[in-house]
């Protein structure tokens, strides 16, 4: 029977945006590219495994000349970041913050599609670095806004969920008194340029902390059936979502309610401790995978999200868990039956 001209659009449509969903559930997820390891492969066939396994997004924790190198013409996003060590140089010096981008970021233009730049990794307020992570992020700024770089690289840090007093339920997230001073300069930095907040969200540490009573395994792998946390008229099940909406009510609390998050590091450990097993670290990853489009109740929409990691990263600790975080092993065969398309 032959389609009617109205059925043949309606079909086209339905198919556009299973298309486009498909796509934006693509470009929410990225992976991190560790290199704690004596045994990894070369940059040029990482990004080949990149492209074979359609991951369109990465995260670098330094400028490696390496990889920026091999990235060229990949289309791949790319998060560069600055090592922690090397903040209170770009933070004391307009000149340096000035040297760090003309070596690190204007010649991979436009080759390399940079997407963000993360001034220091997980600084803790009473770290002796803390004070120089504001004044690195704005002595970077100047420096890319100067040198007529493309609009889309935004300068921002990256924290953890240590920051943080209270989270449960989520509606009374908020920071600790402690990173209060610290936390405010970055989200009034953040808000300001436009930039987002980079943060490391790990229900397999807050599980970890409690295994047994308060958090459940299925909640914390995105596996239970139904609502396990009712907190006023929204509903969690997953601890993920309920980790991301304290964040989300912290930030509301300090003034900084339209700023958006994007989660740089999330992932499960298949050994080396309690309920790190390829199966739970499968469940959690492929779980995640399909859900972080939906973003979470009180944030719904996609987010971006990186997977912690490319690789096992054999050097790494002192915890064993921490040399066991890949999605695939050094030789590039694929712990887990992943589909990134």
């Amino acid at each position: 029977m032959a389609l009617s001209k109205k059925s043949v659009m309606a079909a086209l449509l339905l198919l556009l945006l299973i298309t486009s969903q498909g796509k934006s559930s693509v470009q929410s997820i990225g992976v991190n590219y560790g290199k704690i390891a004596d045994d990894l492969p070369p940059a040029t066939e990482v990004i080949a495994l990149y492209k074979t396994s359609g991951i369109g997004k990465m995260r670098i924790f330094d400028p490696n000349q390496a990889t920026l190198q091999a990235l060229k013409g990949s289309g791949i996003s790319v998060i560069v970041g600055v090592v922690n060590n090397d903040l209170q140089g770009l933070a004391t010096s307009p000149a340096a913050a000035n040297g760090w981008v003309q070596t690190n970021i204007s010649p991979y233009l436009p080759d390399v599609n940079i997407s963000y730049i993360a001034a220091g990794n997980e600084i803790k307020p009473s770290d002796p670095l803390a004070q120089y992570v504001g004044p690195a992020m704005q002595n970077l700024y100047n420096a890319v806004t100067s040198s007529n770089l493309p609009t889309q690289i935004k300068v921002s840090t990256v924290i953890d969920m240590s920051l943080m007093g209270n989270t449960y339920p989520p509606s009374s997230g908020s920071f600790s008194d402690n990173a209060s001073a610290y936390i405010n300069a970055i989200a009034s930095f953040l808000v300001s340029t436009k930039a987002p907040l980079l943060a490391n969200v790990y229900p397999y540490f807050a599980y970890l902390s409690d295994p047994t009573t308060d958090i459940k395994l299925d909640y914390a792998l995105l596996n239970s059936s139904g609502v396990v946390v009712q907190d006023g008229n929204l509903g969690y099940q997953n601890l993920f979502d309920a980790m991301m909406d304290s964040l989300y009510s912290a930030l509301e609390k300090i003034g900084a309610a339209n700023l958006t998050v994007i989660v740089t590091e999330t992932g499960w450990p298949s050994d080396g401790g309690v309920a790190a097993t390829v199966d739970n670290a499968g469940t959690y990853y492929k779980n995640l995978m399909s859900h972080v489009n939906n973003g979470t109740p009180k944030r719904p929409g996609p987010l971006e999200t990186y997977l912690f990691a490319l690789f096992d990263e054999d050097q790494k600790g002192p915890a064993e868990t921490e040399k066991h975080f890949g999605l695939f092993s050094p030789t590039k065969q694929p712990k887990y039956q992943l589909s990134f398309s």
